[in-house]
């Protein structure tokens, strides 16, 4: 091939000297087989990379994560976030044909990163996938005190729920109990003065009968019955408060509401 050759539409640039054709359908796949390319013979796509070939839904790592053994020499790359850290072997698997951290050690090295509250979603994202168990996540951290990033793990184990159903849930949640509000049931059985199931609730403070709802893009296919569902709940004597991704940009708007509600109500039973 000539350099001149390869500045034609019929090539597309990966990566310094890397070029594949045009006619390849330029996805995930393709850019984890380029980067895979470029790395040396130890190593594992881990972190977010890793999470998604797990299955998980998170949205794509980029630049693309990888973890080399420590004394690897290799420099940095364009288009890769490098990680130095031990790789034994037991921390490798094969997932559709590329190296990555395993389960376990994928769950842990998101759930160690310095957002407090990623890291929560992080594990209650893979515990209600079945990736782990909250149990063996719980084990690690009492097996490996003093590890980098232990007391990250520890807090955010503590903190997970696998009953948790979207990462906004989780980090609505997680946003209220920083406040020192608090700890809510998560997806709590509402029902009627007859004991007629109306719906489940995100989060639920039965004390003062508070219903503290997030609402997802999947909210306005649904409109009509979620209302239906709110009527139902405002009829059997619950409050409700609703919020969207817009409120959550401003947490402490979120907070004030949900203190102020919980204030201005009186205690279940009263």
């Amino acid at each position: 091939m000539t350099w001149k050759a390869l500045q034609t539409k019929r090539w597309i640039r990966m990566s310094r000297g890397q070029y594949v054709s045009s006619r390849l359908r330029r996805d995930v796949t393709l850019t984890l087989r380029a980067v895979a390319r470029r790395m040396p013979a130890q190593f594992a796509f881990s972190g977010k990379t890793a999470a998604r070939l797990l299955g998980l839904d998170m949205p794509p790592s980029e630049p693309v994560e990888v973890t080399i053994d420590r004394r690897c020499p290799l420099r940095a790359r364009a288009g890769i976030r490098l990680r130095r850290a031990a790789l034994p072997e037991c921390d490798v698997i094969t997932i559709k044909g590329f190296p990555a951290t395993s389960r376990l050690r994928t769950v842990r090295d998101l759930a160690s990163i310095r957002d407090p509250v990623e890291c929560v979603v992080a594990i209650d994202m893979a515990v209600r996938a079945r990736i782990v168990k909250l149990h063996d996540v719980a084990v690690y951290v009492n097996t490996h005190p003093g590890e980098k990033g232990i007391k990250r793990l520890r807090r955010a184990t503590a903190l997970a729920d696998p009953r948790s159903e979207s990462a906004m849930e989780t980090r609505l949640r997680i946003e209220l109990i920083n406040a020192r509000l608090p700890h809510p049931s998560v997806q709590a059985e509402l029902l009627d003065a007859s004991g007629r199931f109306i719906g489940r609730a995100d989060l639920y403070y039965p004390a003062r009968r508070l219903v503290v709802e997030y609402d997802g893009d999947n909210h306005r296919h649904r409109l009509v019955s979620d209302l239906r569902r709110q009527n139902a709940l405002l009829n059997a004597g619950y409050h409700v408060l609703r919020f969207t991704a817009a409120d959550l940009r401003a947490p402490a708007s979120v907070v004030a509401l949900v203190r102020q509600a919980l204030l201005g109500m009186p205690t279940n039973g009263r």
